[in-house]
């Protein structure tokens, strides 16, 4: 993609407002905190003092709409207390240049490498940084600053208070993630009566994983619907794509197939049912039709083998499904339901379920986000090299600003380190929509300067308007949010005592003039994602090897399930294949010049990693049970996949194309089918394996050879 078409499709996605649903309850009790805040500061100390409790109010309030499983007041809590103490050590090395700016340069690295504990972390250290440059403006004396301080981590405490007080929509975070899983295996069953092999995303699975590691204290209050239904939507996907393969037996026409339609239709309606119960904290609806096709005894007639094995399991982990979702049964039935979950997750017998595996409360959190950060140190680290560029862009925008012949130069670095992200897309986007929005914004505000001249009051009162607007609207777009911050800022900051009218063209100049900086940092110091996509698809083909060959290997040993690594392996091959999907649709924005893959490359290698996982994942879904006659022939078939995935991701990152060698030896030597050798299913699921391993070399080799 050319320069030019990057700018211009990032212009226009950065620009884009979209419809979103808006959480009106939320966002008044954000607006009533800040009001609040504003109110006992004007009343106790001034408006000087109100503004920068407004800003720590205000920034609390977003930083508990960010995408988190974390305790909302706990997001709360965090940004107040972090702002109070920026603002505080900001304004006692302010009046010494050296000094504050080695305090800038080490806050904003910090704020960068943030990023390796996750989105909402780096957005909120970036924020912080970014109003501790107008807060520290605001105190004339170390005392008044310790109080500004204090004001400010008191408006993360009031915004805190106010969540724990009026909650609304208690785990709704939760419920969604879980909602959203199951209503995806839904649409998934719906999908496999028309195409039989049809692709499932994992990500609302993953983040149902996400969502279901809860703190000790969340784990006392969770309700019990959110128990274990997880692990069951988990084990069903398997089951749902084995009933409707037709290589597990089916064929695809005939009174055979039709009941395996009847049988994915039910599962979508009562799956759908669970969700909308779990969603809403309802009493499941159970659909009466979907339930009768389940029970109906015409299935065993029809049906025998692999398929009949999926469907009888099917309706037993829909029953479960259902159970779970009620949320009722006695404390003992949903330990047990949960302990059955726990297990599935864990994968394996005798370990510490991962449901059971809290996550870490606040001051357990410190040690685990500083080891994120410091496995970024290392070159070619994206998230290293984004800390580096705010870094420096924010120190040379401090510098700026002071020479530049405006009042305000701390809008210059305040724009780019709010705008800038790991990603170059995000980037631009949001440097194109912060200009846009702030233009909008200053415009409406100066006519209501204009019209109204608001004095201390009313200027609060437009404030907390411009804030309620912003936690209302701010999912709809970047440039929205962006137009009710700079009208937010500029009555804030005229309730202080500025300029009001003396502050538009400043801010507009000085806001281009950040953007612009940090579109530039870009440019000169990138970390693009197009070279590093060999690297993604090696990573995940070695994970989906690792993943297959466990499968392998429990049918080669079935008395030694349990002490496998399935699970783990199918959770390191969703990552991978998300970090691949992800990094290909960043590349797709990049305007660098072809050093990676041909899109036609990317499309086939995906393509056939996806049937390799699938044909793995249905494998599984039919592993043997505990005693259960063992396929010696399997263990070498298992190592040779193992290593031979392992040397293909090699191959694959020096831009060679993987041999199967291995793979296609292994089965060779593998014994006809007999008492102790493979059953045809098994032997079946083999030849597909190694028929998407050498459709992925044939991709690789034959898209390679084009440039996209």
């Amino acid at each position: 993609m050319s320069w030019l078409r990057a700018l211009r499709e990032t212009a226009r996605s950065g620009l884009t407002i979209e419809r979103a649903r808006l959480e009106p309850l939320i966002a008044v009790r954000g607006a009533a905190g800040l009001a609040l805040v504003i109110g006992v500061s004007l009343a106790l100390f001034g408006p000087v003092v109100a503004a920068s409790s407004a800003f720590g109010a205000f920034q609390a309030a977003i930083a508990t709409f960010q995408r988190s499983w974390r305790p909302r007041p706990v997001l709360a809590l965090v940004s107040g207390f972090s702002l109070g103490v920026s603002t505080f050590l900001g304004y006692v090395t302010g009046p010494r240049l050296p000094l504050f700016l080695a305090l800038l340069v080490v806050w904003t690295f910090v704020a960068g490498l943030a990023w390796a504990a996750g989105p909402t972390g780096g957005i909120i250290a970036a924020s912080n940084v970014a109003i501790m440059l107008v807060t520290i403006t605001l105190p004339t004396s170390v005392a008044e600053a310790a109080l500004h301080a204090v004001m400010i981590t008191f408006g993360g405490v009031v915004q805190a208070a106010l969540i724990v007080l009026f909650p609304v929509r208690r785990w709704g975070a939760q419920r969604d993630a879980l909602a959203d899983a199951l209503a995806a295996e839904a649409d998934y069953a719906r999908r496999l009566r028309h195409d039989p092999v049809a692709h499932f995303d994992p990500e609302p699975l993953m983040l149902a994983r996400q969502a279901a590691a809860v703190t000790a204290r969340q784990a006392r209050r969770r309700p019990a619907e959110l128990h274990g239904s997880r692990g069951l939507a988990e084990r069903i996907r398997p089951v749902l794509a084995s009933l409707a393969d037709p290589a597990m037996g089916v064929p695809s026409e005939g009174a055979e197939r039709d009941r395996v339609r009847e049988l994915l239709a039910a599962a979508g309606s009562i799956l759908d049912a669970a969700a909308r119960a779990i969603r809403h904290g309802d009493p499941v609806q159970l659909p009466g039709p979907a339930v009768a096709a389940l029970r109906t005894p015409d299935t065993g007639a029809l049906l025998a083998g692999p398929p009949l094995r999926a469907a009888d399991r099917l309706a037993a982990l829909l029953a479960d499904v259902m159970e779970a979702a009620e949320g009722e049964g006695t404390r003992e039935e949903r330990a047990r339901a949960e302990e059955a979950a726990d297990a599935i997750e864990a994968g394996r017998e005798g370990r510490i379920p991962a449901e059971h595996q809290r996550r870490p409360g606040l001051l357990r959190l410190v040690p685990v986000v500083l080891r994120s950060m410091r496995r970024e140190l290392h070159h070619g680290s994206p998230v290293l090299r984004h800390a580096i560029r705010i870094t420096v862009v924010g120190a040379a925008g401090y510098l700026l600003g002071r020479v530049l012949p405006f009042g305000h130069g701390y809008w210059v670095p305040m724009a780019a380190v709010m705008v800038m992200r790991p990603e170059f897309s995000k980037t631009y986007e949001r440097s194109v929509a912060r200009f846009g929005g702030t233009v909008v914004g200053v415009f409406a505000a100066s006519v209501v300067v204009e019209a109204a001249h608001p004095r201390v009051g009313l200027s609060a009162v437009l404030a907390v308007a411009c804030a309620l607007l912003m936690y209302l609207l701010m999912r709809t777009g970047y440039a929205v949010g962006q137009a009710c911050i700079a009208a937010y800022v500029v009555f804030l900051l005229g309730m202080a005592g500025d300029d009001l009218s003396q502050t538009v063209l400043e801010r507009v100049l000085l806001t281009l003039l950040g953007g612009l900086l940090a579109m530039v940092s870009y440019a000169v110091y990138p970390a693009w994602e197009t070279p590093r996509l060999r690297g993604r698809l090696g990573d995940w083909l070695k994970a989906d090897g690792r993943y297959a060959a466990a499968v392998v290997d429990q049918y080669a040993d079935p008395d030694d399930r349990g002490h496998d690594d399935v699970r783990h392996a199918l959770l390191a091959t969703r990552d991978a294949r998300v970090a691949w999907q992800e990094a290909v649709s960043t590349a797709q924005h990049e305007p660098v010049r072809h050093r990676g893959m041909s899109r036609a490359a990317a499309d086939e290698t995906q393509h056939a990693l996806a049937q390799f996982g699938r044909v793995a994942m249905l494998m599984e879904a039919h592993l043997p049970e505990r005693g259960a006659t063992p396929v010696r022939a399997a263990a070498p078939l298992a190592e040779a996949l193992r290593r031979a995935t392992e040397r293909g991701a090699k191959a694959v990152r020096e831009r060679r194309v993987p041999d199967w060698s291995p793979v296609r030896e292994a089965l060779e030597r593998w014994d006809e089918p007999g008492p102790d050798g493979p059953d045809p299913f098994l032997r079946n699921g083999a030849d597909l394996l190694l028929r998407a391993l050498e459709d992925f070399s044939r991709g690789l080799d034959g898209g390679g050879r084009g440039r996209s």
